[in-house]
């Protein structure tokens, strides 16, 4: 028998709050055991009953949703969803939401909020389902070491070292649920002559700029957000824009992406599968794939194409993802040559490489 999914509704709107204690009630794996209009309420209503799942506005009276997240994740750890119309005004909230710990951001529209919810039922009940599933980690109180930062200059000639006698090794890395703090781990233990690494993170439009901004000011390597014809260069990693893919393309020896609009594949724009398949065509053997925490299958079939064209892929283990959706499955499908923990990524992918 499924587990119950005991979800906690904080939102200082009341239209709100009751839109959705109607549509989790229409999931039979789904029981709101309260609703509060504000944190101190929500509070009130944890000291009898422990949820399994918070959905969390940002904008609320006595203490905004962000700093209610942030003491939660410091203290007694638990899945939140964020459910706010703030997360359009700016890519700052919601990275900040993710990077307190919050497993999935859901943006409101500002008019419409009782038909946006009742049109996106099913998938908002799934973000739920799939939160409960989660491993809430404590949120660190240290402050985040800071790298020297140097330009792109400083790492192209070491491109002269390619272990390969044509061409470059090429890394292809797709992630969701969980994955912003993945990458950030990832990517900070990159070295300086790391290979280019082209990176599909499931994000929504108008946010992966500043989120790629935020690790490059953390991250050794050159860390943007890719526009279209961008070469694939030693020492930086590309982000697919949110709302469009990325594929990876080679003319002779230069490898380069391809930013363009399509439709949503594996449910995802960007979508990992498009990347993967593209690292397939157009890397094969040349390539080294990484598969990252996520819900959802994408990425698996593609990755097993790269897998079976010759690329070395890794997937993160269960026990360091957040959600181990994305990569199970790429298990599953049989693409995957080695299961890995997150702080052991980095290290391996590039002895790969070599």
């Amino acid at each position: 028998m499924r587990k119950i999914t005991r979800v906690l509704i904080v939102d200082d709107s009341a239209l709100v709050r009751s839109t959705l204690q109607q549509l989790f009630a229409t999931d039979p794996n789904i029981e709101v055991v309260g609703s509060a209009g504000d944190p101190f309420a929500a509070a009130k209503i944890m000291q009898t009953v422990v949820p399994d799942v918070i959905t969390l506005d940002i904008e609320m009276p006595k203490m905004d949703g962000l700093t209610f997240l942030r003491k939660l994740m410091s203290q007694h750890p638990i899945a939140v969803v964020i459910c706010s119309t703030l997360t359009e005004k700016g890519s700052e909230t919601y990275i900040k939401a993710l990077e307190y710990g919050a497993v999935e951001v859901i943006t409101k529209p500002k008019v419409g909020t009782r038909q946006f919810f009742e049109e996106s039922s099913i998938s908002v009940c799934d973000v739920v389902k799939a939160a409960a599933l989660t491993k809430p980690k404590k949120l660190s109180s240290k402050p985040m070491n800071v790298q020297p930062k140097l330009t792109a200059d400083a790492v192209l000639p070491m491109s002269k070292r390619s272990c390969l006698q044509t061409t470059e090794k090429i890394i292809l890395v797709g992630a969701s649920t969980g994955g912003t703090e993945a990458l950030q781990t990832f990517l900070q233990a990159m070295p300086l002559d790391s290979p280019g690494i082209a990176i599909v993170q499931h994000m929504p439009e108008h946010f992966t700029a500043a989120f790629a901004q935020r690790l490059n000011t953390v991250c050794s390597i050159t860390v943007k957000e890719a526009v279209n014809g961008d070469t694939v260069l030693r020492g930086q990693a590309l982000i697919a824009p949110g709302n469009k893919h990325m594929l990876l393309k080679r003319s002779g020896t230069r490898y380069y992406v391809e930013v363009k609009d399509g439709p949503l594949v594996s449910r995802h724009r960007p979508s990992v599968d498009v990347l993967f398949r593209s690292g397939a065509h157009s890397a094969g053997k040349n390539a080294v794939g990484v598969i990252m925490t996520g819900m959802g299958d994408d990425g698996a079939k593609g990755m097993k194409e790269m897998h079976d064209a010759g690329t070395y892929c890794f997937a993160q283990d269960e026990a360091s993802c957040v959600v181990f959706g994305m990569p199970q499955e790429a298990i599953k499908h049989g693409g995957v040559d080695k299961v890995i923990p997150l702080k052991r990524i980095a290290h391996e992918v590039v002895a790969k490489c070599c």
